[in-house]
């Protein structure tokens, strides 16, 4: 038995979304808590799930509202460490027609770039069923070696290891050294999920079925690979199944932000609940169309943890179009 369901390491920053323009015609901007992984377990409490976070912000305003914000949603920061001298890393969201985003970091260093080997929690990772990380993480060497540390030991330990590419071009010194580091996730993997413009990135298709199959040859390991496609909806592979859900196209969104870890994890949740051994066509067909849901429900929001919505949110919303024998 172990005592977290799912604990995941990275980055926690301040995603400054557009608020409109003030009376003297200034840019507003509104300080949302965020970050990928921490996204990931907001959504997972909301579905009543164990979770606990490792990483590390700064000694200032914006890191303590990060660990609050995070410990008012429920999850377990005793693995959040602060450093003394570098500040909490913060990101200026852009957003553009259709709710796409352009990112500007201000982040050399920040915060969450300075957590060491030493830091981590070895208790939180050898006692947790998931081990979900992504790339951020993997851009520096000093936080890499942690990563991938954290990695080794979880899986000893026999969690389940989650990956999310969550490619961010400008914070790496050259495309390669993201490629590199997003193939070396892959190898670790069992669960993954990624985006439209990360798998071609990394295969050179734009087709999903193609580029899911050069990278399930080439990683054997990835028992479940998810594709999101925005909008377009999101394909699960798993071990010979393709199956496409449709996203829901009902008009309000605001910003994405959010919407891919919400959608990550309402798949580790459906694999705590049933399992990764034996899905069924139908089984992986319920699980995307409830994560598709519930990460468009977030797209009608303004930022990530304090916006996830709430299990019979997304069943309602599930309800009201249709598909109540989807409800798990």
């Amino acid at each position: 038995m172990k005592h977290y369901d799912v604990v995941a390491l990275g980055e926690l920053l301040i995603d400054f979304t557009a608020g409109g323009i003030s009376e003297q015609g200034n840019p507003v901007f509104e300080a949302n808590p965020g970050g990928a992984p921490c996204n990931v377990l907001a959504m997972l409490r909301k579905l009543q799930k164990n979770c606990g976070f490792i990483g590390k912000v700064g000694r200032d305003m914006f890191g303590s509202m990060l660990r609050e914000t995070a410990e008012n949603a429920g999850i377990d920061m005793s693995g959040l460490r602060t450093d003394e001298n570098v500040h909490t890393t913060l990101a200026f969201v852009r957003n553009a027609p259709g709710g796409e985003r352009d990112f500007s970091f201000y982040r050399n260093p920040g915060a969450d770039m300075m957590l060491s080997e030493s830091e981590l929690s070895i208790e939180m990772l050898e006692n947790t069923r998931i081990f979900h990380f992504g790339t951020l993480s993997m851009t520096h060497e000093g936080v890499r070696a942690a990563t991938k540390t954290a990695v080794q030991t979880a899986k000893k330990a026999g969690a389940i290891i989650s990956f999310d590419p969550n490619l961010r071009e400008p914070l790496w010194n050259s495309p390669e050294e993201s490629r590199t580091q997003m193939e070396w996730g892959l190898q670790k993997s069992d669960v993954v999920k990624i985006s439209d413009n990360e798998i071609e990135f990394l295969t050179g298709t734009a087709d999903f079925y193609k580029g899911a199959a050069i990278l399930l040859e080439k990683y054997p390991n990835i028992r479940l690979l998810n594709v999101t496609a925005g909008p377009g909806g999101s394909y699960a592979f798993y071990r010979d199944l393709q199956v496409f859900v449709p996203g829901f196209l009902l008009g309000g969104t605001i910003e994405t932000t959010g919407a891919g870890d919400t959608f990550c994890a309402c798949v580790l949740n459906y694999i705590l609940e049933h399992g990764l051994m034996e899905l069924s066509e139908e089984q992986l067909r319920r699980m995307l169309r409830f994560a598709n849901a519930a990460a468009y429900l977030v797209t009608t929001r303004k930022g990530a943890i304090r916006s996830m919505p709430e299990r019979c949110q997304v069943e309602d919303l599930l309800r009201n179009n249709g598909f109540e024998s989807d409800i798990i």
